[in-house]
């Protein structure tokens, strides 16, 4: 087994171990002085790295997606945990595990694909339970909607991630439906299941998760908007208006303009969403921030989370012992988060 894991280090540690390159560039100061940086991760998180002698051989022979074995030593610098790497080399096959260097929700993909079946077989309007057949059924959307990740960074960062994602959010239309009553319901559940459609060709996952040229250059909006579009041409009569509509929420569903959004939300729907999708990727945001390994002398906060802009307080350990449980205990402020969660939503 590997060790150790990113979420295992500390400042001021020798490692030698394997991780996953899920990023890599040769950069200069303002000096002129040159240093290969690197991404590296785990099943467990990404941490970066900096080699600053004898780069220039494994600028050349190390790429996004290999696994290398590395000697390093951990440091803190700006607050944040990173690594000198002093030897790096690309790991043969028979060293490492990639279960151990991709991470991977920690929830069964079999009852996350049996909640979404049962949040589909529960529309009622016969042409949206037509679109999401449609949609699903796909086989270039089926073999890979269980294992794409819901962003590269934010939220649900990981193998099965949409899945996990869309069924969550899934749950939360059926309850905010029931507490207002004048939403359409399966508007919010195709809102759901197909406004991150794009992300399957947005992104590659097979190893890290890394942007696509069609990803980089027309981004995972336009790519499902043009995916939801043709499911509609291929059914006979679907109606015109609910084809707008349709397409209105994924057109808008990241709210504003400076965060990508083609419109804004302009149906009682479209609002709705929005906020329900940006509450269940912030949540993740938080998840992952949580789980980041502490640097020496903040281990009651966390490290800035992009996603929010701000650091968090880690109540569980600046509030120890004043909920009367044991730290962990079901309930209590010391329960464990879930997986991490998650650029772009």
């Amino acid at each position: 087994m590997k060790s150790p894991y990113v979420s295992e280090l500390g400042a001021d540690q020798s490692i030698v171990t394997y991780f996953l390159v899920c990023g890599k560039e040769v950069c200069s100061s303002a000096k002129g002085r040159k240093w290969l940086q690197l991404e590296l991760g785990d099943k467990t998180g990404v941490i970066y790295g900096k080699m600053w002698d004898g780069f220039e051989g494994p600028a050349a022979t190390v790429a996004p997606d290999d696994v290398v074995k590395i000697q390093a030593r951990s440091k803190t610098y700006n607050g944040k945990l990173e690594l000198t790497v002093e030897k790096i080399r690309r790991a043969e096959p028979e060293e490492y595990d990639l279960e151990d260097l991709i991470p991977h929700t920690e929830k069964s993909i079999a009852e996350l694909k049996k909640k979404l079946a049962g949040y589909v077989a529960a529309v009622r309007n016969p042409w949206i339970a037509q679109l999401l057949d449609a949609v699903l059924d796909d086989p270039r959307v089926a073999g890979r909607f269980e294992r794409a990740p819901a962003a590269k960074l934010m939220h649900h960062a990981y193998v099965g991630g949409l899945l996990e994602h869309v069924v969550s959010l899934c749950g939360l239309c059926r309850l905010v439906r029931e507490h207002y009553p004048e939403l359409d319901g399966d508007i919010l559940t195709a809102a759901a299941v197909l406004h991150d459609v794009g992300k399957l060709d947005e992104m590659s996952y097979e190893r890290a998760v890394q942007y696509t040229p069609e990803g980089e250059l027309l981004g995972h909006i336009l790519i499902g908007y043009e995916l939801v579009s043709r499911k509609m041409d291929g059914i006979e009569g679907f109606p015109a208006e609910l084809r707008t509509l349709v397409l209105h929420l994924i057109a808008s569903h990241h709210g504003h303009y400076e965060f990508g959004s083609p419109k804004l939300p302009m149906t009682r729907e479209a609002v709705v969403f929005h906020y329900l999708d940006e509450l269940d990727s912030r949540v993740g945001a938080v998840r992952r921030g949580l789980e980041a390994p502490a640097a020496e002398g903040e281990e009651i906060w966390t490290g800035r989370v992009a996603a929010l802009g701000r650091r968090l307080l880690r109540t569980e350990r600046f509030s120890a012992g004043t909920s009367g449980e044991e730290p962990g205990a079901a309930g209590g402020q010391g329960s464990k988060p879930g997986p991490a969660g998650g650029e772009r939503k």
